[in-house]
């Protein structure tokens, strides 16, 4: 699972760079809200038949790290 999430936060900071820019926050958030749900539906088809409840999710996602999403570029600061 280590390896699946140093894959997951490589692309997800690659979203993030590509994308994250001024007033664009919203989106970013949404988007890995997304991801974050798809991979929980990944890992419920692996075990146990009735899914993975959110609880143990969020216990998973505090000792792996995805990365929160962010602003990288400034309309505001480029040059005219």
């Amino acid at each position: 699972m280590r390896t699946q999430t140093e894959v997951l936060g490589r692309k997800l900071k690659g979203h993030f760079g590509y994308y994250g820019i001024t007033g664009n926050f919203a989106s970013l958030q949404r988007f890995r809200e997304g991801v974050i749900r798809i991979w929980r539906k990944w890992l419920a088809r692996r075990g146990d038949p009735q899914g993975m409840p959110w609880a143990r999710m969020n216990r998973l996602l505090q000792f792996f790290y995805i990365p929160e999403a962010r602003v990288v570029h400034s309309i505001y600061a480029a040059k005219p």
